[in-house]
């Protein structure tokens, strides 16, 4: 099911962790990049756990189909020779799970590889951030990090997320405004069900994260401006 909501489409002030980390299973990820795309050399992931608390923060509050209030996890593979001007590797979802149902039907009309629903929540006490991924009823992913919020660090840019529709790579770049916290460490990062598509990108053990934040507020656009993987837009 398609939508009628143009791109891009403006969200703002999510609450947002992010980050990228060396998996378990390196070949299992590898296998995951489709051909005429090539994973990063070590086979790094990366994961964004964010919530959207209200449904004015998103430019299609006003629209017929609006995506409401929602929350998200998607995760995937880094690339190999598709970085940004400024070194951002260019990224392949593998898993996506929204629990809005009209931006899971946007999402998937731009080449986004929409899973079953789920729901992520954000739950921080003190200084201590518990961010879940709930699927089909079950708990999936859950990630544990010492948060200092701190004089929050303005943080700018593009991130690259590469799509295929009608058997051809697209390329999106998703311009963003963020607001990060000033001190951000990974404790723990679980993935729950070995039966789920979600646990082939599985951290090492000892779990090494490469990068990451958290952003008690996030604005970018989704998706941004979109090309034929190699044209001017999608270069």
């Amino acid at each position: 099911m398609g939508t009628s909501l143009h791109a891009p489409q403006l969200i703002t002030n999510s609450r947002t962790l992010y980050m990228v980390w060396v998996p378990a299973d390196p070949d299992a990820v590898g296998k995951l990049v489709p051909d005429g795309l090539t994973p990063a050399e070590d086979r790094s992931c990366y994961i964004n756990q964010y919530v959207v608390e209200g449904a004015d923060q998103t430019s299609s509050s006003g629209s017929a189909e609006p995506f409401g209030a929602y929350s998200l996890t998607y995760l995937g593979a880094n690339l190999a020779g598709l970085d940004t001007e400024d070194g951002v590797p260019g990224r392949w979802w593998t898993h996506y799970h929204n629990s809005s149902d009209v931006m899971t039907s946007y999402a998937a009309a731009h080449g986004v590889p929409t899973g079953e629903p789920g729901t992520t929540t954000l739950d921080l006490q003190g200084d201590t951030l518990v961010a879940t991924t709930v699927i089909g009823g079950r708990p999936v992913i859950r990630t544990t990090a010492r948060v200092g919020i701190g004089t929050p660090q303005r943080a700018t840019g593009q991130l690259r997320y590469i799509t295929r529709r009608d058997g051809e790579f697209i390329s999106g770049r998703y311009p963003y405004v963020a607001d990060l916290a000033e001190n951000f460490e990974v404790l723990s990062f679980e993935f729950l069900d070995k039966n789920h598509p979600t646990y082939q990108l599985r951290p090492a053990d000892p779990l090494t994260v490469t990068f990451g934040f958290y952003a008690p507020s996030m604005a970018f656009c989704y998706p941004g401006g979109e090309g034929l993987l190699g044209s001017e837009h999608g270069s």
